[in-house]
């Protein structure tokens, strides 16, 4: 009886301390939540527009309040365009009231909030409002819009996002596919490679740009069974210059390929080393043309390729010489009509 009394006794202490513990959360949730509904929010957009060391002293203002022509004439806009000498005419402002945010789930966010400037901006893309476009938001919520917004080509399996990467030869090579499909089927591997070369031709200015698979050796007998079948597909497609396999060593030389073939598991690996082989060269203190080039900055903006219309997705950290490039990023691909001729070459 002894030893049942002691354990009702502490089970009793423990039970105690643990509505003791409960009850302190609520104090905490409740005291975090009143602060929260206190404290002012003055910038929801998906540009948001904050003081700092780059703009004048002014009084914040409320965005989501804001008339057009309160936004054209903002510090940081309206008087950028002034010392640059260009017209805010030329631009048209477009207020969006929703933020899709890194956080949110990007088909769930693509839906409900209607009114963010991606989806705002997929619905003009879609109607012919706009040729092109471009956002450094939420990677998957662009994918969304890519997806059922402006829709894949038909005929395209699986569409996929693509990278420039520098060589020593002094133009670039496309990479693909860079993280949108981390498993692929040689088929896909097989379009990727038709499509990398459109766009090598189309956009980079290549003529007959060289096609290559990335693996493991050059010879035909390398790589798993995924590359060696696409490898026999490649090599059957007549409208693409197929040079057959090439090792990593020489993505970056330029000697033997100008579109490298590869799955998104592998393709974002090879780039997320280059990005760290440019910081530690950085921090060096190392620098050249060939190094620079791999900054993303310079670089801009990652093409989804494959959809129906143009559209650039840039990085979520970009600095505006990286907002700049992606903006040239995605007028270079209007301005050829890549678009046009792969929906061409999908439809033969």
């Amino acid at each position: 009886m002894d030893e049942r009394g002691n354990t009702v006794k502490c089970e009793k202490i423990l039970l105690g301390f643990t509505a003791l513990f409960l009850a302190f959360l609520l104090v905490l949730f409740f005291r975090d939540r009143a602060a929260m509904e206190a404290a002012p929010v003055t910038v929801e957009t998906e540009t948001a527009v904050s003081q700092g060391s780059f703009m004048p002293d002014v009084s914040p203002l409320d965005i989501n309040a804001a008339a057009a022509e309160e936004l054209a004439v903002l510090p940081g806009i309206g008087e950028v365009l002034a010392a640059e000498g260009c017209d805010a005419d030329r631009f048209d402002i477009v207020h969006t009231t929703e933020v899709i945010e890194m956080g949110d789930h990007p088909a769930k966010a693509f839906q409900a909030k209607a009114d963010s400037s991606i989806a705002v901006g997929f619905g003009y893309l879609a109607k012919g409002a706009v040729h092109g476009f471009a956002s450094a938001g939420s990677t998957g919520a662009m994918m969304v819009g890519s997806m059922y917004a402006v829709k894949p080509i038909e005929g395209v399996i699986r569409p996929t996002i693509s990278s420039l990467v520098p060589t020593a030869a002094g133009r670039p090579a496309l990479l693909l596919d860079v993280g949108l499909n981390v498993d692929c089927k040689p088929e896909v591997l097989a379009q990727y490679g038709l499509i990398g070369s459109i766009f090598a031709e189309s956009v980079l200015g290549i003529a007959s740009p060289r096609v290559a698979v990335l693996n493991i050796g050059e010879e035909e007998t390398k790589g798993n069974a995924q590359v060696k079948a696409a490898h026999e597909l490649l090599r059957d497609e007549k409208r693409i210059n197929f040079v057959g396999n090439v090792e990593g060593s020489h993505i970056f030389s330029g000697k033997v390929v100008d579109v490298i073939v590869c799955d998104g598991f592998v393709g974002n690996t090879v780039l997320k080393m280059a990005e760290g082989l440019y910081r530690i060269n950085k921090a060096l203190g190392g620098g050249n043309a060939f190094w620079d080039a791999m900054n993303y900055e310079n670089v801009g903006g990652t093409p989804v390729l494959g959809v129906n219309a143009p559209v650039v997705i840039g990085h979520g950290c970009s600095s505006p010489l990286a907002i700049k490039n992606m903006i040239l990023t995605t007028e270079r691909c209007i301005r050829t009509e890549v678009t046009a001729k792969l929906q061409r070459a999908f439809n033969n």
